[in-house]
């Protein structure tokens, strides 16, 4: 294992250096584990590893080198003390919840965050008697009325899902801490390659792998990175309820690490160039993207981060006027290149409608609050031709304009 001094390296070279494997071949790509269990040299080692007096593999399930590589790299790139490997990313946001919190806990927690992390709120957690307050992610005095005695998490998105609304993270580590609770930040949408909450007094950060850390829209992970006291509770509920990472998939991500600072450049660019073009394009009501000077939020998105990501939203209107579901359909159906899928952080753009997927078990009052209306279109912009994106986008304009 190549054990880099994070503090010694920029972001680049900890993506493809630190926490390398090397087995007695020597091979120079990091090599995959694919077991179930681990062999001892005796009863009596067997014993202490199970034990915990003797480091080493146990089992897959919660001691495996390529997933250890992997939470080590990502620890590395975020600032974190440890970081914990789950098989999704709302395994990782289940699993950082019911390890952290108990009956009689109180959460506070934006609105404004993956349709299936309220599912989790509203569905789950309030079984276990742990209950959720929503709050508008940018305003700091709707966070301070909603904490109560019993708040131990205060949870956000930011850049938040869809709508590009930006939390201020130093802001909400401040009033976290001055409770008592701790700051859990979903890191997803920028990544450690622009965006570092820890650094910004955060305690947590929550990832699915599945988007920009793998890259390429290839396997499904999630991960939560933090100081070791928390991130040890977190590992026993993965050892215990087996929510893990497959070797396999923990390599892959190993390999998306390698050129994350370089696609969430470039595809940060394509964003912000396209975001520009449709805010000027008949059809187009409103563009959601924090690097537009008119977002409400982009001075603090300059300061927290260091570009604005690739994932924004527009709000659309036909020719009659109309901004409904008829109009937001008609627009993605109309393009040709740009992949119809919820998923984002692939290199291949994708465009989803929020309202009847990514959101579409959240109640209607809950949308309307949260701003996913019937007429917002997500698009997550990956590393095609802008000019070739321009053409399809223009497709969905046309149909608007008929």
């Amino acid at each position: 294992m190549n054990d880099l001094d994070p503090s010694e390296f920029d972001v680049d070279t900890l993506a493809i250096r630190t926490a390398q494997l090397r087995t007695d071949e020597m091979a120079h790509s990091d090599p995959i584990f694919l077991t179930s269990s681990f062999v001892y040299e005796s009863a009596a080692q067997a014993a202490a590893r199970f034990g915990g007096q003797e480091p080493g593999n146990i089992y897959s399930r919660f001691t495996n080198p390529t997933v250890r590589a992997f939470e080590q790299r990502l620890a590395a790139l975020e600032g974190g003390e440890a970081c914990v490997a789950f098989a999704s990313g709302m395994a990782a946001i289940s699993g950082t919840f019911f390890s952290l919190l108990a009956p009689g806990d109180h959460v506070v927690s934006s609105r404004s965050v993956f349709g299936t992390t309220n599912v989790v709120f509203d569905r789950y957690l309030k079984k276990f008697g742990i209950e959720t307050t929503m709050v508008d992610l940018t305003d700091l005095a709707d966070w301070e009325a909603a904490i109560r005695p019993e708040t131990k998490l205060l949870f956000l998105e930011t850049p938040s899902n869809p709508l590009s609304e930006v939390g201020d993270i130093r802001a909400l580590a401040k009033l976290a801490h001055d409770n008592g609770a701790l700051l859990v930040v979903d890191n997803c949408f920028c990544t450690p390659a622009l965006q570092k909450p820890l650094e910004m007094g955060a305690d947590i950060i929550i990832h699915s792998a599945t988007k920009y850390l793998d890259g390429q829209g290839r396997c499904l992970g999630g991960a939560v990175v933090g100081a070791k006291p928390q991130m040890d509770e977190v590992l026993g509920f993965v050892r215990s309820a087996g929510a893990c990472m497959s070797p396999f998939n923990a390599w892959v991500f190993l390999k998306g690490l390698e050129t994350l600072s370089l696609r969430m450049s470039a595809q940060s660019a394509r964003t912000l160039e396209l975001a520009q073009w449709l805010e000027t394009q008949p059809g187009i009501a409103r563009v959601h993207y924090a690097g537009l000077p008119n977002h409400p939020q982009h001075a603090l998105a300059a300061k927290q981060q260091s570009a604005f990501g690739a994932v924004m939203s527009i709000e659309v209107e036909d020719a009659a006027g109309n901004r409904d579901r008829q109009a937001a359909w008609r627009f993605i159906d109309a393009t040709r290149l740009i992949s119809i899928t919820a998923n984002l952080g692939d290199v291949k753009t994708t465009v989803t409608h929020p309202a009847t997927t990514t959101h579409g078990r959240v109640s209607e009052e809950e949308k309307q609050r949260a701003g996913v209306t019937e007429n917002l279109i997500r698009l997550a912009i990956g590393l095609e031709s802008v000019a070739d994106l321009k053409a399809d986008l223009s497709r969905g304009l046309k149909a608007l304009a008929v």
